[in-house]
């Protein structure tokens, strides 16, 4: 029980940390987003993969390391 309370709350961190940049700056968002409309569909996958792979590397050094 105590893990689905740690995931909801991460789920709820997480939501929170991505909707910051728009609340904070609407019209940046906006550039932003019209701009990675505009971009190659295999450059966002590439960078998607990337993003992914660093977060799983830092879940990894978290969970199974002492580095932290």
């Amino acid at each position: 029980m105590a893990a689905m309370k740690y995931l909801v709350s991460l789920i709820g961190v997480v939501l929170i940390l991505e909707a910051l940049p728009y609340v904070a700056f609407p019209e940046a968002m906006q550039n932003w987003l019209k701009q990675l409309a505009e971009m190659n569909p295999a450059v966002l996958r590439v960078l998607g993969l990337l993003a992914m792979g660093v977060g799983l590397l830092l879940c990894y050094i978290t969970q199974r390391t002492d580095l932290l």
